[in-house]
């Protein structure tokens, strides 16, 4: 089954495409699912069609900037990560609102894509979220082992050649998607707290709006996932600080493979596995991995 095309327009003009997967039965929830960042929606259309056999509405989209979003010319474009949530993903909450009035809505983020909704006003219409590998790129939180790789990588090379080019050539390098400009910097020089640039006023709001977020949360990580460490977890997590949450760090023989990293949950090889353990978060709310659990 083949997702139908939608346009998800944002309250400051921008349109976005996605896909719907409406379910052929009565549906539980409609869930959204946001992507990591540079990644685009198409690599999450599996498992939306998975969701969509298993009794879900689901909703992908690409971010601005990204993907089937992207506008014909990046260069000089200075999308954000905080545009991303405050404008992309409250749009998307808006449109499911609007079609789906009488069905709760559920999130699946992956990386930045769990951690965005906290920016959204219409976040508190959320009712339960599974974040997977979420986290904001905190270089310090990255696995110890990797480190200076990736303070080279996304900290270093990456800004250098944002501002040279006025975007990040991300599809040259093989890099995953290219990047707006905005994002790109915005990734590059992160601190430890979000709302690094922001007037006073703005950063209360921030908070404010991520503690409107009710919604009971499963944040999952995997053992080696260099991004999102369990002190990732932990920071990323603070933010939600009125919702209830249980975070799991899983190895990889708990999906049957003898690695995973950041991305391979997602990958179709895991619909007999992983995939159906999701439901049961989806469906009842009930943690499957309690003795992954940790604090």
């Amino acid at each position: 089954m083949d997702g139908q095309e939608i346009r998800i327009d944002c309250a400051d003009g921008i349109s976005l495409v996605g896909h719907l997967w409406p379910s052929a039965e009565p549906a539980t929830a409609v869930v959204i699912v946001n992507a990591a960042t540079g990644v685009a929606a198409r690599f999450y259309h599996a498992y939306a069609r998975f969701l969509a056999a298993h009794g879900f509405h689901a909703i992908t989209y690409d971010y601005r900037g990204i993907g089937q979003s992207r506008p014909e010319v990046l260069k000089g474009v200075v999308f954000r990560w905080r545009d991303w949530g405050e404008k992309d993903f409250d749009a998307v909450l808006h449109f499911a609102a609007e079609h789906f009035p009488h069905s709760p809505v559920f999130v699946v983020g992956h990386s930045i894509g769990g951690f965005l909704p906290g920016y959204a006003a219409r976040a508190p219409r959320i009712r339960r979220m599974l974040t997977i590998g979420a986290q904001y790129a905190f270089w310090p939180d990255y696995r110890p082992a990797m480190r200076l790789r990736y303070l080279w990588k996304w900290h270093l090379v990456m800004p250098a050649l944002t501002m040279t080019l006025g975007y990040f050539p991300g599809r040259r390098l093989g890099w995953l998607e290219d990047l707006p400009k905005g994002v790109a910097l915005e990734w590059a020089f992160r601190g430890r707290l979000i709302e690094r640039g922001y007037t006073p006023q703005e950063a209360a709001d921030l908070r404010s709006r991520f503690s409107s977020v009710a919604a009971e949360i499963l944040a999952v990580s995997v053992t080696d996932d260099d991004f999102a460490t369990p002190s990732a977890m932990r920071r990323a997590a603070s933010y939600y600080d009125g919702a209830t949450i249980d975070k799991v760090m899983l190895e990889p023989k708990d999906a049957g493979r003898p690695e995973i990293g950041h991305f391979d949950l997602f990958r179709s090889r895991h619909e007999n596995g992983f995939w159906l353990d999701t439901l049961l978060w989806l469906r009842e709310g009930v943690n499957p991995w309690p003795h992954r659990r940790f604090d």
